[in-house]
């Protein structure tokens, strides 16, 4: 820590008559026959200076008067810039002058010399690569600054000498270091303002320092960097084969890059706290290192972190041990991006699972709530926790005595058929045994392992939290503030035996009575699990019929069914989107984008006719690209009473543009349609690509039942009061029968009589999910892939299935040869609390 020279090698400064002067006190330099101390000259009400020794104070704290925060030096005591230190200057009549952003614990060296070292940032160069330089103090100054100083203090030392820094490439620092002595003839002062004085409070900076912010595909190896990244992976804190926790988390930013960290601290609420793929972090001070080619971070001194839920709209508060930290205003646009990046780059996972969804052989989290824990033997510890739920397999009760087993004996007594038992091994057992009775854990990749029970109940499932970190095996406690714990606690509450604290004064007598209430919640929680997850919005009247009866009927007719869903197609849910004419009925494939860009680009070679220019009811606007082309794109803003709307308001038509060129128009203006010059006005471009682009959503029209009209149809919507360019108006006046997008699926349902293919056709009622947006979104994507994750689980027996209530209508569909019965799920959606 001291450097190279060390403390012996260091030679004592010649004592210098010239007197330093500071408001209300003067430092006065030794006398050639002095004792090698400073002196501090208190100023008399007459102006007359009053020598005393001050050996118990070579470092003065002084006050901030009146906001004046500068350094009242002689003219000839010159600052320094950290940019002009150099090895080999005499800095004997210069300062430096630096806000105090890391300390580290007083030490001694060899000799018995006290040593403090602390890290000074130059706020003249915050945006700066390298801002910041080693102190290094020395003797009684060491010992007297470590007393009094603090994070965010000015720190000004004057009189100072220059030393080769062995750390700075490791910390990303200057690559000198200041060396401050009493032997040296250095002088300290430290600024705080009148507050810290009285209450000797710690001082905040008086300025909050701007950061830089390093991207992802920027970093280099060597440096230390500021940077903000969303956790695609990551490792819940675990004791490493020293004595400090580990943690390792992966990193991405809309640079594409990608940065796995691996983080050490002696304290584990040091760590980031990090809860799930896809919230964000901030790190500041962070080390990068290259190893095979891939850049790494590492932390070293004064690494700090700040942690953010990844949710859009989620209330933006940092997650922090540290009780001093700035977060300026403009960083809440950056989380907010963030937010919505991850959300359409990130492939993030459903919430945790629960103990009613547990399935034997898989790796599950779980969110849940701790109520006993007891140590097995050498090797395991037991945690017993619930969720609410109750587990639709027998479970393993791992067996220890009742007095190793802590926890509120009649709260175990009561959930005794409702808890997990859960086995943690190896690096997790100390952890688990920290954890307080009570708290709220989310538990990463449980094995849900089939056992073989001693009995004649047959199979039942053990939980077991294997040793190591693969797969971001951990625990990881969650505060009450975390809304999923917000969320479980409810729920907990409203089934009337959540932990509680007033448990412990309970009587044996009113624990018997509430063990009656056990057998009531156990029933309440399986017929939770019995409700369909389906909603029926009509036809109340109608009785359940049995699928077999069903295909039995004659059509047409209307059913109602309960069943369960066995399989569905298609798999890969995004081909379940198609486009569908209501006039010819007929079903086609949505066009790919490139058939699209493809016939862009073959009316683009056509130049456009100014003669279309400029009309009574648009605008024109010529553009010419600045590529090798030189492309000339027209376009053209539709006006409404002589007059332009606001952009979110106007349609648009272009000439001449491509796909991308579409998309960026699209975002910034309410309508875009493409057009082409033609021998009597603008045309639509061919139907087999859009007519109209709205937001993310491209619309198509059909070519059998269409009949399109020239582009001047549309001054009749322009002049209505209020143009509203709904997608189904544009239409009608171009002579445009809309397709409209849906969704067609196939369901295999099953009922105790047998199964019963049936169609979905659905714009956006059952899923409650608009069919035209799901292309272009991968939330909505997520969120429909979940929904039948609910329907129909993989991996499930058909006994363990929900429940889905519908309603069924057959019809016939005839040919040439035959008549063809077919099944049609109507008037149905999905529960809100499965969507």
């Amino acid at each position: 820590m001291c450097g190279p020279r060390g403390h012996a090698g260091r030679a004592a400064r010649a004592p210098c008559e010239r007197k330093w002067f500071c408001r209300r006190m003067v430092f006065v330099a030794p006398s050639e026959a002095g004792t090698g101390r400073p002196t501090v000259a208190f100023c008399s009400p007459g102006g007359a200076v009053q020598e005393q020794e001050t050996a118990a104070m070579p470092v003065l704290l002084l006050k901030i008067i009146n906001g004046l925060s500068d350094m009242p030096l002689p003219s000839y005591v010159e600052k320094e810039e950290l940019n002009n230190l150099r090895e080999g200057v005499d800095y004997t009549n210069r300062y430096f002058q630096g806000i105090v952003i890391l300390s580290y614990p007083l030490t001694k060296l060899a000799d018995g010399t006290n040593l403090f070292k602390v890290v000074l940032q130059d706020t003249g160069n915050l945006y700066s690569q390298i801002n910041s330089i080693n102190v290094l103090i020395y003797g009684k100054m060491a010992e007297d600054c470590s007393k009094i100083l603090h994070h965010g203090d000015t720190f000004v030392v004057a009189g100072f000498k220059l030393a080769k820094s062995p750390t700075a490439v490791e910390h990303g620092r200057h690559d000198c270091q200041l060396e401050v002595s009493e032997e040296a003839g250095s002088a300290v002062y430290i600024y705080a303002n009148q507050k810290r004085m009285v209450a000797s409070e710690t001082l905040s900076m008086p300025v909050a320092p701007k950061y830089v912010y390093t991207s992802l595909n920027q970093l280099k190896d060597g440096t230390i960097v500021n940077l903000y990244g969303v956790v695609k992976f990551f490792k819940p804190p675990y004791v490493s084969k020293g004595t400090d926790y580990c943690s390792v988390v992966t990193l991405v930013d809309p640079s594409n890059a990608k940065l796995t960290c691996t983080l050490f601290s002696g304290n584990v609420d040091c760590l980031p706290k990090i809860y799930k793929v896809g919230d964000i972090v901030r790190f500041h001070r962070i080390k990068i290192r290259e190893y095979n080619g891939q850049m790494q971070g590492i932390t070293g001194g004064g690494f700090a972190s700040l942690t953010f839920d990844g949710t859009i709209g989620a209330p933006i508060v940092p997650r922090t041990s540290s009780k001093v930290y700035t977060f300026m205003e403009e960083e809440l646009k950056t989380i907010k991006e963030l937010r919505v990046w991850a959300a359409s780059n990130l492939s993030i996972s459903g919430p945790p699972a629960k103990l009613s969804g547990v399935q034997p052989m898989l790796f599950f989290d779980l969110t849940c709530q701790l109520v006993g824990k007891a140590k097995v033997d050498g090797s395991s510890f037991l945690l017993k926790v619930w969720d609410g739920t109750k587990c639709p397999y027998p479970t393993w009760k791992v067996p220890v005595e009742e007095r190793d087993l802590e926890g509120e004996k009649v709260l175990l007594r009561q959930l005794r058929n409702l808890t997990a038992d859960i086995l943690v091994y190896d690096n997790h057992m100390q952890l688990a045994k920290s954890l307080k009775i009570g708290s709220f854990l989310r538990i990463y990749s449980i094995h849900a392992k089939q056992g073989s029970a001693d009995n004649e109940d047959g199979s039942h499932i053990e939980f077991h939290l294997h040793g190591g970190t693969c797969y971001g095996r951990g625990i990881g406690v969650l505060p009450e503030s975390n809304p999923e714990v917000k969320e479980l606690k409810e729920f907990l509450g409203s089934l009337g035996l959540s932990y509680s604290q007033d448990m412990e004064s309970m009587s044996s007598l009113e624990a018997e009575c509430t063990s009656n209430n056990v057998t009531d919640l156990e029933s309440h929680l399986q017929r939770c699990q019995q409700l369909p997850v389906t909603v029926l919005t009509d036809h109340q009247d109608l009785k359940n019929t049995h699928l077999k009866t069903i295909l039995s009927s004659t059509a047409p007719q209307q059913y109602r069914v309960r069943a369960k869903l066995r399989t569905y197609k298609p798999q890969k849910l995004y081909q379940s989107v198609k486009l569908h004419c209501s006039k010819c009925n007929s079903l086609q494939e949505v066009p790919i984008g490139d058939e699209f860009d493809f016939c862009l680009q073959g009316s683009a070679v056509a130049a456009p006719n100014t003669v279309f220019h400029n009309t009574s009811w648009y605008d024109s606007v010529v553009w010419t690209t600045q590529d090798q082309k030189r492309r000339k794109i027209v376009i053209h803003f539709v006006r409404h009473d002589e007059l332009l709307q606001q952009p979110k308001d106007t349609l648009v038509m272009i000439e001449g543009g491509t796909l991308k060129e579409m998309w960026k128009l699209a975002k910034r203006f309410k309508c875009v349609i493409p057009v082409r010059s033609a021998e009597h006005g603008l045309q639509l471009l061919d139907l087999s690509v859009p007519f109209l682009l709205q937001g993310n959503v491209k619309y198509y029209g059909c070519k059998q039942c269409s009949t399109p009209k020239p582009i001047k149809s549309l001054s009749s919507l322009a002049a209505v009061q209020q143009p509203s360019w709904e997608p189904s108006e544009i239409a009608k006046v171009l002579g445009i029968e809309l397709l409209q997008y849906v969704f067609i699926m196939r369901f295999t349902l099953v009922d105790a009589t047998g199964p019963l293919n049936v169609y979905l056709f659905d714009y956006e009622k059952f899923f409650q999910i608009p069919a035209s947006e799901i292309l272009t979104s991968n939330s909505l994507q997520q969120k429909m892939q979940m929904t039948m994750n609910t329907l129909c689980p993989p991996g499930r027996k058909l006994d363990d299935l929900p429940w889905l209530e519908c309603f069924i209508r057959s019809y016939i569909v005839k040919d040439e040869m035959n008549h063809q019965v077919y099944y049609q799920i109507f008037d149905t959606t999905v529960a809100e609390d499965v969507v």
